[in-house]
């Protein structure tokens, strides 16, 4: 239940100039928005300098990727044009034998985890996002890069199960995998193990833990920058001795290990970047932001419905009607512009129906 797959990751970028006016400026100028546009020069820059993606031959390693599958014929995709393709080119440095494997990887975890992809409705999945057991941050760390929160102490498994995680875990890296900057960049998760028990213990089982770590290493098209455990107990001990076998040493390289020492962790992500519940400089946002403009993106929809996912258009106006109401009684909660006009979207969504 994290950012997916790495392949020797040594990389590094600087803070860009325009996240770091935004943020000095304005902390509360935020947009829970996927950026769908080209990548910048420099992001250009560094995925020719670390992941081997030249203008001169990358439109090439794409055609071959794509002779490869044909070819082939182990893995048959459900797309195979070139911005397609060159998600998994990126996720292994453009090694076309790398990326053929991992696209296979991909299907297969698909094929064998059916139940994790077939009849989802995301936005019927509002429960996890309520209780913030998993969020994105609606802006990026000093390198640029997202940053996904699980928050498993707010998991009640009486309520539902671990499936219903990582359904969730599923639908937010499809999300995360349009962005070209994610492709490039990777992904960082901080898992907050603050109210973990014995409770939650139980439900993780060596399947479980090696499912995770197919869907973390070897079997979804981005990489996994940085593991950061902050809260941890004695309870996440039993916890990570089950994980621990599937775990290769590049892997364990990854995770950072913090309990409550938030200058630690500031070490790693600037406090600028996190929630002020990490010792940050950021408010806390809701996760309705996020939907609010998903459901305003014919791009993203299309892109999800190829995937199979599903969007029933009066749920959706029923549930941001509700969202508008849970925000005006809680004052605690920063409401950005995308809240803010919540109600008239949400109007035309229904009118759309």
């Amino acid at each position: 239940m994290f950012f997916g797959g790495y392949e020797d990751d040594d990389d590094d970028i600087s803070e860009t100039s325009s996240q770091k006016d935004e943020l000095e400026d304005n902390l509360e100028d935020v947009a829970a928005e996927l950026d769908l546009g080209e990548p910048s020069d420099e992001l250009k820059d560094f995925a020719r300098r670390n992941l081997g993606e030249l203008p001169d031959t990358r439109l090439n390693l794409v055609q071959e990727l794509r002779n490869v599958i044909y070819e082939r014929g182990e893995v048959v995709p459900h797309r195979t044009d070139d911005s397609f393709l060159i998600r998994f080119l990126r996720a292994r440095r453009f090694d076309v034998e790398k990326a053929h494997r991992l696209m296979n990887n991909y299907y297969s975890f698909k094929e064998n985890n059916q139940e994790l992809h077939e009849d989802v409705h995301p936005m019927n999945m509002r429960f996890i996002g309520d209780a913030e057991v998993l969020s994105v941050l609606p802006y990026r760390e000093q390198t640029g890069r997202r940053i996904m929160i699980y928050k498993l102490g707010n998991w009640n498994p009486s309520s539902y199960s671990i499936e219903e995680l990582f359904k969730a875990t599923v639908v937010v890296l499809e999300l995360a995998v349009l962005e070209q900057r994610a492709q490039i960049l990777g992904g960082i998760c901080i898992f907050d193990l603050g109210g973990i028990s014995m409770q939650h213990a139980w439900q993780i089982t060596p399947s479980i833990a090696r499912r995770t770590v197919e869907l973390m290493v070897t079997s979804f098209p981005i990489r996994t920058h940085a593991i950061h455990i902050v809260n941890e107990s004695w309870v996440f001990d039993i916890i990570f001795a089950i994980f621990k076998p599937f775990l290769d040493d590049r892997m364990k390289e990854k995770i950072y290990f913090h309990g409550q020492d938030f200058e630690s962790l500031h070490s790693h992500i600037d406090p600028k970047f996190l929630p002020k519940r990490y010792g940050g400089m950021r408010p806390e946002y809701r996760y309705t932001d996020w939907i609010h403009n998903f459901l305003n993106n014919e791009t993203i929809i299309a892109e999800m419905e190829q995937l199979g996912y599903k969007f029933d258009l009066g749920e959706v106006k029923k549930m941001l009607d509700d969202v508008e109401l849970e925000i005006s009684s809680d004052s605690n909660v920063i409401m950005t512009s995308e809240t803010s006009s919540l109600s008239s979207n949400s109007s035309s969504v229904n009118n759309n129906a």
